[in-house]
Parts: structure tokens; sequence; C-alpha cells
């Protein structure tokens, strides 16, 4: 998707809704600026668990494709399954051969904030270490129910990314921390939070209206809040944490310029998908 918004020159802007929101660039523009001291540590807290947000948890077993749904539509090239209730639809997400759980589902939030308080949205961590999940028994749902993982930056920078963290993202430095969530920010001190951020220092990117600053660069042609290769590199971060657990790997050595996992064939093929036929994707 990336390389082809950049080919095409295609204006796009990604779901991720929080680089519209106040607090968050309030609180990157704190970070980026300096004024928690030198960062070393991020943490982000997602929620945990499968939340039955369909309604069709009790619905897990084969049934006959309801009329008008285009069932082989819907698949895509992902692998044949049989159809049922709890497949489809938003509970989705709880299955790894459409999506990441949990992991995924969040991840595109705030490790997306936390990379943009970091400074590092056009690149990656270079490890992923101490990765751990549990995957709760269920005869279709198969994402983790609980997970930890920490990316390591080229700079020294942690980023850790669980479901037993605080909500939100955290930043850590040597003089103090900056916590947003969606429709708040604080810090520790408070006085972090009496800071203004002056016009030669670092100032980001400004959205109040996810929906409006889309509308604004299809007419004007310029950057949206959350470009598509932003959201990819965020992702990443997520797709890397899930291979990790899923293979129950202690590390995994990641190259953000080629976008390559190091030495490791097992968790590389998983850098892709196999297409069902007559599915492909031309390059």
């Amino acid at each position: 998707m990336s390389d082809a918004v950049k080919k095409y020159n295609r204006v796009f802007q990604t779901g991720s809704q929080q680089r519209s929101d106040e607090n968050f660039r309030r609180a990157c523009e704190l970070v980026r600026n300096g004024r928690i001291g030198k960062l070393h540590t991020v943490r982000c807290g997602l929620p945990g668990g499968r939340p039955d947000f369909g309604k069709t948890g009790d619905r897990k077993q084969p049934e006959a494709v309801p009329e008008g749904f285009d069932y082989e539509m819907w698949l895509g090239p992902a692998p044949e399954a049989p159809y049922a209730p709890a497949r489809c639809h938003v509970n989705f997400r709880w299955i790894y051969d459409y999506s990441g759980g949990q992991v995924t589902d969040w991840g595109g939030h705030h490790p997306d904030c936390a990379q943009w308080g970091m400074g590092t949205e056009e690149t990656g961590p270079v490890e992923i270490r101490a990765a751990k999940a549990e995957f709760a028994p269920d005869p279709l749902w198969n994402t983790a129910t609980a997970y930890h993982f920490e990316a390591l930056y080229a700079n020294g920078v942690k980023l850790i990314i669980s479901d037993k963290e605080k909500g939100g993202v955290t930043w850590e430095g040597s003089k103090g921390s900056v916590w947003a969530t969606r429709g708040k920010h604080d810090a520790n001190p408070k006085s972090i939070l009496d800071s203004v951020i002056g016009p030669n220092e670092i100032q980001l990117y400004k959205s109040d209206d996810h929906f409006r600053n889309f509308i604004d660069c299809v007419i004007s042609r310029q950057p949206t809040a959350a470009p598509v290769e932003t959201a990819h590199r965020s992702i990443t971060i997520c797709h890397l944490g899930n291979i990790a657990m899923r293979l129950g790997r202690e590390s995994l050595k990641w190259d953000p310029a080629t976008e390559q996992i190091q030495g490791d064939s097992e968790a590389s093929a998983m850098l892709s998908r196999k297409y069902r036929d007559p599915w492909k994707l031309e390059v």
C-alpha cells in the first residue's frame, strides 16, 4: 500500500485518529523537545483478551452462508475455511488468518504515537526480545489473550508493548515522564505540563479533525496527518511482536533499512502470507 501510494502520488489517510488528538500531539512535543530529559523507555499499554464485539462468540461451528453474503470474496486470499458467524465481521480480528488480535488491533494506535514521540516514524527497532504470550484454548479464535514484548532501537531506547502496562503511552526520560491516552495527558513532575514549546522548537503536524484533515489534503495534495508509510512502520513493530510470540523467540533481529529479519528463515517466512488460488499479489 505504501509503495502504491508513493508510485501513483495518491493522498492517503490512515485511520490512526490519535494523530489528530491534541493530547497525544502535546505529549509528543514535550518528549521531542527534551522536557523529560533523555528518553530511555516507552511503555504502551494495550487491552488483552478476545472481546466478543460481534455478539457471535457462541456461534463458532460451521453454518450455512447467509443469503446475499459473498463469503468467497470475504475470505479473499486467506485459507479456505467453513463459514461461521464468529469468524466474520468485527470478530475476524481474533483469528490469525485475518488479523493479529489485540496486538495489531490496538497496535496501529498507541505504538504509532509512541514512535511519534520517539521521532522514529520512518524507521523501526533493531531487535524484538522478551516476547511472551498466553493463548487461551478456543475452537476458532487463536490470537494471544495476554502478551508482552520489547522493541529495542539503535539509540538504546526500549519500547515495551503489553496488556499489563498502563493504558496509553508513557515516555520515560532522565528528568521525568509524560503519559497520554485518548482525551487526556499527564506528566511527572506536573511542572512539565506548564512548559511552553517555543517557535524555534519542534512543532509536530497539527490536525484537530482526522476526517477534515483528509479532505483538506485531497484538495491541497499535501501530506496527511497519518501517512501510510508512517502507519506501516508502526504496525510492523506489532507484526514482529506477534511473530516472536507465536514462534517463542527470545530475540528477533530486525533491519529497519531493508525491512528484513536477520538470521531466522522461519520467522522471515512469516513476513508474508501464501495466497489462496486464484488470488495473487502483483508486484
